[in-house]
């Protein structure tokens, strides 16, 4: 007995002394339980809306008010006509546009009905839905506290709008986001996997000490998985357009120069991953931890990123996702060029140059 007892201490001392294992054991259950408890939610928060008020009376600035303080929206922008609109949404920010037509608080006085419109950017088509039926909530409770006092029931007609998707398709969100998760993880996990191989069978010492340089080393390897990664990515834009009716809007060649530039960036993540890991098994694991999981929580893929947290959102500004998710759904659901996408293109060609540069001074480091 006492021989066992002296084992399972040399066991609890062998576990307490490795790090890596106290971060397995302790470390992700707490992140993932803080994690899935902040960003699995099906509310709404600081959803930015414009309003288009044509009438801007008493009563429409009440409920614009009335909307703002609820606390699930944030009053982005005043827009002036209704050719600000399509703008607006193109730019990305506002995911809703409330309308009010001329001369709504006479109507409601004279006429005793009003019509509102709200129109909803659809690329995502659940908050969509979510954020109409939000807003239709809001002023139907302001409208029935202005009736408890009318001696002549008042009415506001709601008149919805979708755009971009009007049939509401779970297929155009699902579509890029699936498309930066394939890429991702075969991408970066089949890239790290294979270096971390070239370890473990001793052949990258070979490489180290051959002619070529670092740099070379690296190209030569992330090569082959460029183009199959590229070759995955043509099919599933064009699975997603013939047999789900994903359209591609903007211009084709656009989306390929962005979909190489995000594959790169993966093939870069790879690499660096398998210079800061030792065997095929945990560059697995660290590429499942480091990628999956944020691409799928932290990249608005499935769950809207100004629902969660300020610290969360700050984590998802660091997700190479998150962008191309946006640069998809501009190009193939919008239809947008250039323009309106040149930001996230800077960020994920900052990204790629970085990790690029980090894992070759790894192997430079390596080889000295």
């Amino acid at each position: 007995m006492k021989q066992l007892l002296s084992f399972i201490k040399k066991e609890f001392y062998h576990i307490l002394r490795d790090k890596r294992t106290m971060i397995i054991l302790f470390g992700i259950p707490i992140a993932q339980i803080l994690i899935f408890g902040y960003v699995i939610t099906n509310e709404l928060k600081n959803v930015k809306i414009a309003v288009l008020d044509l009438s801007k009376d008493n009563i429409t600035s009440e409920i614009i008010n009335k909307i703002t303080a609820s606390g699930f929206f944030v009053l982005e922008k005043n827009i002036k006509s209704e050719k600000e609109i399509h703008k607006v949404f193109k730019e990305g920010k506002i995911r809703e546009v409330i309308v009010f037509e001329n001369d709504f608080a006479k109507k409601l006085q004279k006429e005793n009905n009003a019509g509102i419109q709200l129109i909803a950017d659809a690329s995502d088509a659940n908050s969509a839905n979510m954020i109409v039926n939000y807003t239709s909530a809001i002023i139907n409770n302001f409208l029935k506290e202005i009736n408890k006092s009318a001696s002549i029931p008042i009415r506001i007609n709601i008149k919805e709008r979708m755009v971009y998707n009007e049939q509401l398709r779970d297929v155009y969100m699902f579509i890029p986001g699936t498309t930066a998760m394939i890429l991702m993880l075969i991408s970066a996990m089949m890239t790290s996997i294979a270096v971390a191989r070239e370890k473990e069978l001793g052949t990258m010492e070979v490489l180290l000490v051959s002619p070529l340089k670092p740099i070379q080393i690296i190209i030569g390897k992330v090569t082959p998985y460029f183009i199959f990664s590229f070759i995955i990515s043509i099919i599933i834009i064009a699975v997603g357009n013939l047999v789900f009716g994903m359209p591609v809007l903007g211009s084709l060649s656009l989306l390929l120069a962005e979909t190489m530039l995000f594959i790169l960036l993966a093939l870069s993540l790879g690499i660096f991953i398998s210079t800061v890991t030792e065997t095929q098994q945990s560059a697995m694991m660290m590429s499942l931890f480091a990628l999956l999981l944020p691409t799928i929580l932290l990249s608005g893929f499935i769950f809207p990123i100004e629902n969660m947290p300020k610290i969360l959102q700050w984590f998802a500004a660091l997700i190479p996702p998150k962008y191309f998710i946006i640069i998809l759904k501009n190009i193939m659901i919008k239809g947008t060029g250039f323009a309106y996408v040149w930001k996230e293109t800077l960020i994920l060609t900052g990204m790629t140059v970085f990790f690029i540069g980090l894992s070759a001074k790894k192997f430079k480091i390596r080889l000295e």
